[in-house]
């Protein structure tokens, strides 16, 4: 099995193919969209293929070391990941090609007017362990 990382990003992928922002959605189409997430995830539970998923908050803070004292905090001027990532979801799979089947069936949540989004999704594999190296 191989764990994967589905993002779901607000902007810096590909234009999805319905590309109403979900600001302008009606309470209905948000509730769809949130029912499918939750109707996908539960299918994934049963299968023994789904670790967890989170839908982020916009609200987001950059914190670096500074050394001694209080850590400067910024709100910019670099790409924010509030302003990229909307979500995730960590798969655990038998296949890279599971892992693309997945990612495809999540894009097709619906949006705006009941359609599929079709957005797209970042796929990424965690590091695994390196290899030992003995002599």
């Amino acid at each position: 099995m191989a764990k994967y990382l589905l993002l779901k990003h607000y902007r810096g992928a590909p234009t999805p193919v319905n590309e109403v922002s979900m600001d302008r959605w009606t309470p209905e189409e948000l509730t769809a969209h949130v029912r499918y997430m939750a109707d996908f995830a539960a299918r994934l539970e049963a299968t023994g293929e789904f670790v967890d998923s989170q839908a982020l908050s916009p609200q987001g803070t950059f914190v670096r070391s500074d050394g001694e004292g209080r850590p400067p905090v910024t709100d910019g001027p670099f790409a924010e990941t509030k302003d990229l990532i909307a979500g995730w979801m960590i798969i655990d799979v038998e296949t890279y090609g599971r892992a693309l089947e997945l990612a495809a069936q999540l894009s097709a949540a619906p949006g705006a007017g009941g359609k599929p989004v079709q957005e797209w999704l970042e796929i990424r594999p965690f590091l695994s362990a390196m290899p030992t190296v003995t002599e």
